[in-house]
Parts: structure tokens; C-alpha cells; sequence
């Protein structure tokens, strides 16, 4: 049984709905299910350190307008790694939001939202590839996952960092076969 006091509820939407990848930022993520978050939209416009887009969950006007992520328990030990892979404070804030679980049921979780936006980033090919590795691999509805991909991308520039992302989604890829 999991000790609430000692785990939080995650609403992952970006490139941590890919478990692998989420894991080895917080080992102990666990997947709770799947939900959306209603009002708001998907947008790859957070400014990010590496001259690329990264996703946020837009707030938007229409109550009908949603996004689909994946609820993780994570324990309390590893939040400060994710706030500091996530960049609390310096790109991203925190929010407690109301998830419409796949089950039916609502649950209170943490999520992170962008303070600095800019509606001209791109993500990098290999982030919006690791946010739809992440929707597949969680079921997320296909209409969800083909409004991800209609995102345009860009070629990361360091080709460092790309082939060691790519690795990822290869590694995920070959765990599946």
C-alpha cells in the first residue's frame, strides 16, 4: 500500500508521460492512470534553456477544450528533482489541478505551467517524438496524439544531446519488442 504522506500525484503531459524517461529523473514514478485537465490547450511554446519549444498546458477560455496526460505517484524525497529538471522558478510554476481520470473519478494533482512563453519556439524532432512515445505508450486517445504530432518541429543542433534523447526512444522502442 502507498504511504500518501509520502508521494504526490503528478500530472505529466510533455515529454515525462514517456515512464522511462520520467524514471530516470524520479525513480520511484509509478503510473496512476490517465486523465485530462479540462481549459486548457496543448502549446509547445515554453522558452527553453536550449533554444527550443517545450510543452505547457495553455489555459484557454473554453471549458470544453482539454489535454490528455498520465497521473504518476512519485515520492516526496524526489521533488526537488523534478522542480529542478522542470525549471520551478525559472520557466515553469507549479499548480494543483483537478484530472478527469479515465475511470471516471477526479483526482487533485501537481502539475507544472510556463511563466515564459513564446509563441514562435519549436520543440526539438526528438522532444515531440518523446511526447508522442509517451501518449502511445500510456493509450492516450488518438486524437490526442495526432494533435501532438501535427506540432512542426525543429532538428536539434547539438548533436550530442540529440543522439543521446534519440537513445531513449530506442532503448523504449526496443523494450516493447
Amino acid at each position: 500500500m502507498i504511504d500518501a504522506m509520502k508521494t504526490f500525484l503528478y500530472f505529466a503531459y510533455g515529454s515525462n508521460m514517456h515512464t522511462r524517461r520520467l524514471q530516470q529523473r524520479t525513480p520511484s514514478a509509478c503510473k496512476a492512470g490517465t486523465g485530462f485537465v479540462t481549459g486548457r490547450r496543448l502549446a509547445f511554446h515554453k522558452v527553453s534553456h536550449d533554444g527550443s519549444g517545450k510543452c505547457d498546458i495553455e489555459a484557454t477560455t473554453s471549458a470544453t477544450e482539454k489535454v490528455y496526460g498520465v497521473l504518476f505517484t512519485i515520492a516526496r524525497s524526489e521533488k526537488a528533482a523534478l522542480d529542478r529538471v522542470e525549471g520551478l522558478g525559472i520557466g515553469y510554476d507549479e499548480a494543483i489541478f483537478t484530472v478527469h481520470k479515465t475511470d471516471g473519478t477526479e483526482v487533485k494533482a501537481l502539475a507544472y505551467i510556463a511563466t515564459a512563453t513564446d509563441p514562435a519556439m519549436r520543440p526539438y524532432e526528438w522532444y515531440k517524438a518523446l511526447v508522442v512515445a509517451g501518449a502511445i505508450e500510456h493509450g492516450l486517445p488518438q486524437e490526442h496524439i495526432e494533435r501532438i504530432r501535427a506540432f512542426r518541429a525543429q532538428p536539434d543542433p547539438n548533436e550530442h544531446r540529440r543522439a543521446e534523447h534519440e537513445r531513449l526512444l530506442i532503448q523504449n522502442t526496443q523494450g516493447l519488442e
